[in-house]
C-alpha cells in the first residue's frame, strides 16, 4: 500500500468541538501507518486580531481567500503532496483551498462533519426544533432567521459561500466523505435535482472512529452509580430534556460533564427545584473524562438534532458503556434498542425517564459486552484506516 503525503486542512472554530478531536485522531492514525501528514490549520480566533478593514472584508475572504490559495498551493508543491484532505473551511480557510488543489492537479476530498453543505448553520436546527426550511425555501431563509450564531451578517456569509460555490460549480470537482448513509442520502436528496451540484460518484461513506485508550483509573471509586451526560450545555444537545427526565428519577444520579451557553440557566433550574441527584462536573480534561465514561452505568444522549456523527456514542462504546439515546437522525442508527442501550422519543423527558427505568431491568453485563462489540466491529481505528485508504486509492486514479 502506498505511503501517501497528505496535506490535512482544518479551520478551528473559536469554541473547541468534536471535529477537532476527529482531525487529531485521523492525523495520528495516518502517521502511525507511515504516511507523512502536513497540516494547514487556521482558526476563527484570528478574527479577534483583525482590524476594521479585515473585518469588513470578511464576507469576501470567507468566500475566497487569496491568502489560503497562495499558502496551500505553496505547501502542496514544496512537499509533493499526493492528497489534500479538507475537514472544515469556515471561515478563515474558505473554499479557495479547493482551487489550490485543482491548480496543482492534486485530488482533494472533504469530510462533511455536519450538514453545512445544506444548512448555513450546519445543524438543521432552529428555535429548538429540527428545521430544513433552507432546503425547500433557499438560503434566504437562514438569513431571515439569523440561523448562524444569531447574526444576519454571519448567516449571510455562510449562505453566500454555499450559494456562490454551488453556482460556479466548485463542489462538482470535490470528493466528499459522509459519515453515515443517512448523511449521504440527506445530501443527495436535498440538493437541487435539476443541477448536479455534487457528483454522486464522488460521495463516499466513512464513519468517525475513536481510539480505545488504556484506562488509567485513580484510587478513588465513584460513591454511587450514575448516568453520564457528556457534551455542550445547550439546547441543541437537549440538556434540558436530560435534567427534566432525572427530575422524575430522584433515586437515579445524573453527572453532567461539559460547559456551554445554558450552564447558568440549568444550574439555576437544578438549584430552584432542589435536584440533589443532578451534579455538574464542568469541563473535564481527557483523563478525567475517560474515568467518568468508564464508571458510568450508561451515557445519556439527548441531542435535538440529527447529529452528523455522535462521537459521544463512539466514545461510550469504546469503554463498553451502553447508551440511552433519542430516536432521531444518526443516533437512531447507532443505538440498538435493548442490545447496546435504549432509545426514547428524542424530545420527551417523560419517555427518557421511562426508558431509564426500563434500562435498569435489563442485563447490564450483556449491554456492556454488546456496546464493546459494536466498537470492535464498526469503530476500530484499523477498520477505519482501511476504508480511508480505499477512498484515497479511488480518488487518486
Amino acid at each position: 500500500m502506498k505511503n501517501y503525503r497528505i496535506l490535512q486542512i482544518h479551520n478551528f472554530y473559536q469554541i473547541p468541538g468534536g471535529e477537532d478531536v476527529v482531525v487529531r485522531n485521523e492525523k495520528r492514525l495516518l502517521e502511525e501507518h507511515g504516511h507523512m501528514v502536513y497540516t494547514y490549520y487556521r482558526s476563527n480566533s484570528e478574527l479577534q486580531k483583525k482590524g476594521l478593514l479585515g473585518k469588513l472584508l470578511l464576507p469576501f475572504t470567507a468566500v475566497y481567500s487569496f491568502r489560503t490559495y497562495r499558502e496551500v498551493k505553496k505547501l502542496i508543491r514544496a512537499n509533493q503532496i499526493d492528497i489534500v484532505h479538507v475537514h472544515n473551511t469556515l471561515t478563515m480557510v474558505s473554499p479557495s483551498v479547493f482551487y489550490a488543489a485543482f491548480k496543482c492537479k492534486v485530488p482533494v476530498v472533504q469530510t462533511l462533519h455536519n450538514f453545512r453543505m445544506l444548512c448555513p448553520a450546519g445543524s438543521f436546527f432552529r428555535d429548538n426544533v429540527i428545521c430544513e426550511e433552507c432546503v425547500k425555501g433557499g438560503m434566504r431563509c437562514a438569513i431571515r432567521h439569523k440561523c448562524y450564531r444569531n447574526s444576519k451578517l454571519q448567516s449571510f456569509v455562510s449562505a453566500a459561500i454555499l450559494q456562490i460555490h454551488r453556482f460556479i460549480g466548485t463542489y462538482r470537482k470535490v470528493n466528499f466523505i459522509c459519515l453515515t448513509e443517512f448523511n449521504r442520502k440527506k445530501l443527495l436528496e436535498s440538493l437541487d435535482a435539476k443541477r448536479e451540484i455534487v457528483d454522486p460518484n464522488r460521495v463516499y461513506i466513512k464513519p468517525n472512529f475513536t481510539f480505545a485508550e488504556e484506562v488509567v483509573l485513580s484510587d478513588s471509586r465513584p460513591e454511587e452509580e450514575y448516568f453520564l451526560f457528556a457534551g455542550r450545555i445547550e439546547a441543541l444537545k437537549g440538556i434540558d430534556i436530560a435534567i427534566k427526565a432525572f427530575e422524575k428519577l430522584p433515586d437515579k444520579r445524573l453527572y453532567i460533564a461539559g460547559n456551554g451557553p445554558m450552564m447558568e440557566e440549568m444550574q439555576r433550574y437544578v438549584s430552584e427545584h432542589k435536584l440533589e441527584n443532578v451534579k455538574f462536573l464542568g469541563y473535564l480534561q481527557k483523563e478525567e473524562m475517560t474515568e467518568k465514561f468508564y464508571h458510568a452505568k450508561a451515557v445519556i444522549m439527548t441531542s435535538q438534532c440529527y447529529e452528523a456523527f455522535a462521537m459521544t456514542i463512539a466514545e461510550a462504546y469504546s469503554y463498553g458503556v451502553p447508551v440511552i439515546a433519542g430516536r432521531v437522525g444518526n443516533m437512531d442508527g447507532m443505538v440498538q434498542d435493548g442490545i447496546t442501550g435504549m432509545k426514547f422519543t428524542y424530545d420527551s423527558a417523560d419517555d427518557l425517564a421511562k426508558k431509564v427505568r426500563e434500562f435498569e431491568t435489563l442485563d447490564i453485563t450483556s449491554l456492556k459486552a454488546n456496546a464493546r462489540e459494536f466498537y470492535e466491529t464498526r469503530l476500530r481505528p484499523e477498520d477505519n484506516y482501511q476504508k480511508l485508504m480505499k477512498i484515497y486509492e479511488d480518488i487518486s486514479k
